[in-house]
Formats: C-alpha cells, sequence, structure tokens
C-alpha cells in the first residue's frame, strides 16, 4: 500500500469542476442564492442501524444548513439502488452522496449523472469502474486489517515465539470494495508470518475469494465456520485465532466455537464496528477486540466535503487541517479501475475491554445500569 500523505500545503480553492453556478452563503455556511440546491443521498439500507443512523444524521446537517435533502435507501438491492439514484438525476439533484451497495454496478447509472453535471462522491464503501466520482470519503480500510493482524501478533507474540498457531480467515461480502482492503491489509500484515510457519491456516483458505461472506451474513459466517472445524479440527485440535472483517461475521464465528468447537484453548476472535452484542462478547471474553470507527465522525467529513464542492470550491488536502475530526487526504492509494480516487480517510481505533470508555466518550454509547456492558444512547 503506497504511504498515505495528508497535504497541508495552502492551496488556491478554484471553481468546481461541476457546474454548480455561483452563490452567497450567510455565516453559517446556508445557501443564499435564489434557487436552493439539493443533496441526493443513497443508503444501503435502512434497517441496518448503521446506515439508517448514517443517512438520517447527514439529511438533519444538510437541512440545518440550507439544502434541500432526498434520502433514499436501497432495501440492500443493487438494481433498487440503481432505480433511486436514476430518479435523483431525473430530479436534477446538484450533488450524489452514495454508499453502495455493489460498488460494481452503478458505473453506468453514474455516467448519466457525470453527463448531468450531478457530481457524486462515494460514501464508505469505494464505487468502481467510472470516473465519474469526484471524491470518496471512507475509514482507512486497509489499516483496519493492519489493526487486526498487529493486535494478533502482539496476542501471539509473534516477534518472540515460533509458534506454530493455528488460525483462520472470514472476510466480507465479496461485492463490497472495502472487504478486500480489511482483508489485504491483515493477509499482507501477517503474510510473512505465515510463509515462516509461525502461523499456519490448516483450511488453506488464504484468498479473499474464498473466505468471503454474502451480505456479512452472520449466518452464513457461522455455517462456513462449522464445516471449517469439522474439516479440520474435529479431533480437538486447537484453534489459535479467528481474522473477521466485521462484527456480523465474527458473531457468527462466536456461535459456532460455541456450539461446534472441542479444543481446549479458546481462540482469539478479531472483529470490526463496535457491535452492541460484540462489545457483550469482548466484555464475557468471547471476542478479544474490535476495530471502531465513529460513523458520526466519517458523517462529518462527508458533509463538509460535499459543502464545499456545492459552494463551488475544490476540496484538497487543505481541508483535513480545518476539521476537527483526524482525517488524512490521499490521492495515491484508492484506484477504482478507472482512477485514482482523491481519498479523505479518517484512522480507526482499537478498542478491547481495557478501553471499552472510548466508546461512550464518543457520545453515542453508556453504560448500562450495572456499569458492565455498553448500550447505544437513543
Amino acid at each position: 500500500m503506497k504511504k498515505i500523505v495528508a497535504s497541508v500545503m495552502a492551496v488556491t480553492m478554484g471553481l468546481s469542476l461541476v457546474s454548480c453556478g455561483s452563490e452567497k452563503t450567510d455565516t453559517n455556511n446556508a445557501p443564499t442564492s435564489i434557487q436552493k440546491k439539493t443533496v441526493g443521498i443513497s443508503m444501503p439500507a435502512q434497517e441496518l442501524e448503521r446506515w439508517n443512523n448514517d443517512g438520517e444524521y447527514l439529511k438533519s446537517q444538510f437541512e440545518a444548513a440550507g439544502y434541500d435533502v432526498e434520502l433514499v435507501y436501497a432495501g440492500n438491492d443493487s438494481a433498487r439502488q440503481n432505480n433511486d439514484i436514476m430518479g435523483m438525476i431525473s430530479d436534477k439533484v446538484d450533488l450524489l452522496l452514495i454508499a453502495a451497495v455493489d460498488g460494481t454496478s452503478l458505473s453506468t447509472t453514474l455516467e448519466d449523472a457525470k453527463n448531468n453535471n450531478i457530481s457524486i462522491v462515494s460514501y464508505d464503501r469505494l464505487i468502481m469502474n467510472t470516473d465519474a466520482i469526484t471524491y470518496y470519503v471512507s475509514y482507512d480500510n486497509f489499516l483496519v486489517g493492519k489493526l487486526q493482524a498487529q493486535f494478533l501478533r502482539d496476542q501471539l507474540s509473534l516477534d518472540t515465539t515460533a509458534g506454530p498457531y493455528n488460525i483462520e480467515f472470514v472476510a466480507g461480502d465479496a461485492g463490497d470494495n472495502n472487504a478486500k482492503y480489511f482483508f489485504n491489509g491483515a493477509y499482507e500484515t501477517l503474510k510473512d508470518d505465515i510463509e515462516a510457519g509461525k502461523l499456519i491456516v490448516p483450511s488453506g483458505m488464504t484468498t479473499f475469494e474464498r473466505v468471503a461472506t454474502p451480505e456479512w451474513s452472520v449466518d452464513e459466517a457461522e455455517k462456513n465456520m462449522k464445516t471449517t472445524l469439522k474439516s479440520c479440527y474435529a479431533d480437538g485440535e486447537t484453534l489459535d485465532a479467528v481474522v473477521c472483517a466485521n462484527d456480523s461475521t465474527a458473531l457468527g464465528v462466536t456461535k459456532a466455537i460455541a456450539s461446534n468447537y472441542t479444543g481446549e484453548k479458546y481462540p482469539i476472535i478479531i472483529g470490526q464496528d463496535g457491535d452492541i452484542e460484540n462489545l457483550k462478547n469482548i466484555v464475557d471474553g468471547k471476542q478479544a477486540m474490535t476495530v471502531y470507527k465513529n460513523v458520526h465522525d466519517e458523517a462529518t467529513v462527508a458533509f463538509e466535503v460535499c459543502k464545499r464542492v456545492l459552494q463551488g470550491e475544490v476540496p484538497t488536502g487543505k481541508l483535513t487541517s480545518e476539521l476537527s475530526v483526524p482525517v488524512n487526504f490521499d490521492s495515491e492509494t484508492y484506484e477504482n479501475g478507472v482512477k485514482h480516487v482523491q481519498s479523505y480517510l479518517l484512522v480507526p481505533e482499537v478498542v478491547t475491554k481495557d478501553n471499552l470508555q472510548l466508546m461512550v466518550n464518543t457520545g453515542l454509547y453508556k453504560w448500562d445500569d450495572d456499569n458492565k456492558y455498553l448500550e447505544l444512547v437513543k
């Protein structure tokens, strides 16, 4: 992975690459031109707590700044999302902010948006195979995998012990480009240990395609891990660790371990997201860690990038020094098959049983009445 460079050079702000027109703004950055601008927001699924929170938070931020908003949820259906976006293009929105269900399925639709001078920001998941994307806002997904793998290396003391230790990988959905970055970040960090024989993968499944989990499904992850346990660990062999792409797949693995694992040593299970049930599992010792990405911080950066585009500016690395949220500007790492997309990448954090208060400090979580488990703040 190329080194991320946060550019802090002062850059003269030019006219936008998209046809936004000129407008004056008041002290609250609200548009005061005669024609109010409209933002189209497309989120993957309203029934998933994460995307519902992102969508509503972004909508409220844009509306508070004086913009009209069209917010749609795709029900985790890529065809429906395409139709939704085509509808917003017909409605002549000024900007599209899209968290893709399938990052490989939108190129034709977004070409139409580009031809209609609608700027496009890819949110959380990189949209592939199109030059219509102007910016990408996400967490550093390769770093997520690196943090997971480094945590595992530390837990197993791989710098000072010879092993061998048995590990397995569980990746995310094959249609989600982020899932590949998570896997690659983890696998590349552990590759030397695998080649040296310190880490062994008894299942032999060491490629993203072989360990991908459709729709990040808990049930699929549980089923696949049960198959692996039956094939490779049926006689009480030790499974030392499972690197799971996120908390839903980690939850499935935890369930499989509870019902089908016969080894004496409980494995180190690694996840990502900070889901409530997984945070309880961390307290109870069933999961070792999760990589946490504050979605409100991500939405805040996306809002700031989009707002500047709508105001006729060209956001650059200079923006990173103007935000309250730690973020890096990267124009080299995230290549979508057609171009290197200018990216604003937030920095994730490792959460274990020892620093759960970090979650409370975000204002999104609180301790329960017994001060044992975390709950979401309503």
